[in-house]
């Protein structure tokens, strides 16, 4: 049996200042990135872009998407909203804060700026997957 096929965007926040951090929002047992579900006729940037504005108040204008990061990963999921077993699949941008901002959260109890210090270990499955390809992106982006 196919699984059905489910798709999730969201962005990684970097900022500079204070000292180089990303933003993780909190649920209630765990940390995750700003992101959410497609929505019909929305491209992965859009998506990922309305679900960083929706959870954090911060607008597109007050970050920059990194040119040449595209982060994707695959794996099954037991869907609460489909209640089911689902495929889903997980792209993640990269941007840069442009200048400070409050966060407002909508979504989440709480939300951490964290410090930027490779390897993390945070969340296995894809959290920390995914700083390691940021690492090497940022090292070779330097070189």
């Amino acid at each position: 049996m196919k699984l059905k096929e489910i798709r999730a965007c969201g962005v990684l926040v970097m900022r500079d200042e204070p000292e180089l951090s990303f933003l993780l929002m909190k649920h209630a047992h765990r940390w995750d990135l700003p992101k959410g579900h497609l929505d019909e006729g929305e491209t992965d940037e859009e998506c990922a872009l309305r679900e960083l504005r929706e959870e954090t108040g911060i607008k597109a204008k007050e970050i920059q998407l990194i040119d040449g990061f595209r982060w994707i990963t695959q794996y099954e999921v037991n869907s609460k909203r489909f209640r089911e077993r689902c495929h889903k699949t997980v792209v993640i941008y990269l941007a840069k804060l442009l200048k400070p901002v409050k966060i407002k959260t909508t979504e989440h109890p709480d939300y951490e700026w964290v410090k930027w210090n490779p390897p993390h270990h945070i969340q296995h499955q894809t959290i920390d997957q995914l700083l390691t390809a940021v690492e090497e992106f940022l090292g070779q982006e330097k070189k």
